[in-house]
């Protein structure tokens, strides 16, 4: 059986039919692969942002409780290179520039062939004019942003003309062009990756007006590309920001994904050209979903809430039902990588514990999670069963290190006090065996790491959920239920020792057996 996933990167649940029946962003073609497909209902991420999460899919491994975006790590499995043991030919196509940052060695490497589309966001790609004129466009994102990556992405973009040479037009038609290539080769896992729908959020005609009907202005008036990693100037960007402006940075948003379904389209497309349904796996899915102004927020931070942490995936299995079929069993991020595998005829390796193929629920409706357990290094440890949802966040005042066979340049660690892109980390304390499932030692390192809340969360997603109220307080019974659900999984996922103290749950007694849920009506 042959496989194909498919990463649109931050693509909400709530701008996609098959999931928001009322949404007014139109996706021919996702809605198709929904009717031909699975829809899953509770798919989760699990550790975040973008190479986090991606980490997971390479490796199986979940690293939110251990370190923070990273390269990975020599005792990593690789995806690729799994898959091609069981004889496949392996390819990808992504303009996902952050695979060839110094911060994300390893990622691609593992395929045997790559193609990579350049000059998406802040790719260093061209040499910006820091002196020359800027559009309006880039200065007003400027206002909020550094003025040189902004001017890095008009660089890289200039030039552009019509849809045909933006990004999801080149990565989509370069993966259509790839099955021609090679999929007559024999079998094959191809995983193409679009960084769209990420910010900024800059679409030409016909998208950059479909959606603004009532509202004034352009992208010369409104920002497309908020801050949000920097606490402050995400606050300063909330509070100037209009309804008006979080509207059309919303419409932008959906012509964006609208221009990602059509690119989308011609993959689809040449899979039936080619006859290859009838024996390809296709798994469609993002890494996160996008916060765009709800309750104060942007991006895809701390706390987690589900309009960006239970995330789109549509999975087509030939020997499956099929045909809409809706799943509502929990699945996560970290379980693509052993669901592959598993399609390709291996086992994933010892040490991948985090990750369970779901192949057993397309094929037998066998459930593989009760809960899902997620996050952010240096923030909050998440909790949903589905129909509770648990955000347990730091205690003050409490130590953080990262774990690490490497000592590596930091790229962001969500706001970290102590530096920014290309700063030297911290000095190492330690060094030793922090992981059991680990044969190496690993450097224990200090860092700090501004929380962006010290406020804990519980939401019942059945009555609320948009997750409007905190039920903390409120819900007693059912908040000890899941903090000791937590501390079962996090025990049994593992961590470093003082991450028990640092998020308070050294006190809480895991659960011996999964306690019978109160009904969320």
């Amino acid at each position: 059986m042959n496989i194909i996933l498919i990463l649109v990167d931050s693509l909400n649940k709530e701008a996609l039919r098959c999931y928001n029946p009322e949404t007014r962003c139109r996706t021919p073609n996702i809605d198709a692969l929904a009717n031909r497909a699975c829809v899953f209902d509770n798919h989760y991420i699990g550790s975040l942002p973008c190479m986090p999460a991606r980490r997971e899919i390479f490796t199986g491994r979940k690293e939110f409780m251990w370190r923070p975006w990273g390269p990975l790590e020599v005792f990593d499995p690789r995806l690729p290179r799994e898959v091609q043991a069981q004889g496949y030919n392996t390819g990808m196509v992504t303009d996902h520039y952050h695979y060839w940052e110094e911060t994300a060695n390893g990622y691609i490497q593992g395929f045997q062939s790559l193609e990579m589309i350049r000059g998406h966001e802040t790719d260093f790609h061209r040499l910006p004019d820091t002196k020359g004129e800027v559009p309006k466009w880039v200065e007003k994102m400027s206002e909020h942003r550094s003025p040189y990556h902004m001017r890095q992405y008009y660089e890289n973009i200039k030039e552009f003309g019509g849809e045909e040479d933006f990004f999801p037009a080149k990565t989509f038609s370069a993966a259509a062009d790839w099955l021609d290539r090679y999929a007559d080769r024999g079998s094959f896992f191809l995983q193409v990756e679009t960084f769209d729908v990420h910010e900024p959020f800059h679409v030409p005609e016909p998208y950059a007006s479909m959606y603004t009907d009532g509202i004034e202005g352009t992208s010369d008036d409104h920002n497309i590309w908020p801050p949000y990693q920097v606490y402050d100037d995400l606050d300063a960007f909330m509070e100037q920001a209009t309804p008006e402006e979080l509207a059309y940075l919303k419409a932008q948003y959906y012509g964006k994904t609208t221009m990602v379904d059509k690119w989308m389209g011609v993959l689809l497309d040449k899979l039936g050209e080619k006859g290859l349904w009838e024996d390809t796996l296709v798994i469609f899915t993002t890494d996160h979903g996008h916060d765009l102004g709800e309750r104060g927020h942007f991006g895809k931070q701390y706390p987690h809430y589900d309009s960006h942490a239970n995330i789109p995936m549509i999975v087509w299995h030939p020997a499956a039902e099929n045909g809409g079929r809706r799943i509502s069993e929990i699945t996560q991020t970290v379980d693509i990588f052993s669901t592959i595998v598993e399609a390709a005829g291996g086992t994933a390796p010892e040490g991948t514990r985090h990750s369970r193929s779901f192949l057993p629920i397309l094929e037998r409706n066998e459930a593989i999670r009760d809960e899902a357990i997620y996050g952010t290094f240096g923030q909050g440890a998440c909790i949903s069963d589905g129909d509770w949802t648990l955000f347990k966040s730091p205690e003050k005042g409490r130590p953080l290190h990262t774990y690490s066979t490497m000592i590596t340049r930091p790229l962001l660690v969500d706001n970290p006090i102590d530096g920014r892109v290309g700063a030297l980390p911290p000095e190492p304390v330690a060094t030793g065996k922090y992981d059991p499932t680990v044969e190496y030692p690993m450097w224990k390192t200090p860092i700090t790491i501004d929380p962006r809340t010290y406020e804990n969360f519980l939401f019942n997603r059945a009555k609320d959920p948009e997750q409007l109220h905190n039920l903390w307080d409120g819900e007693p019974e059912q908040r000890a239920r899941l903090l000791s659900l937590l501390r079962l999984r996090l025990d049994e996922e593992g961590y470093p020792e003082e991450q028990m103290d640092r998020l308070g749950l050294s006190s809480v007694a895991p659960a011996t057996a999964a306690p019978v849920a109160v009904p969320a009506e």
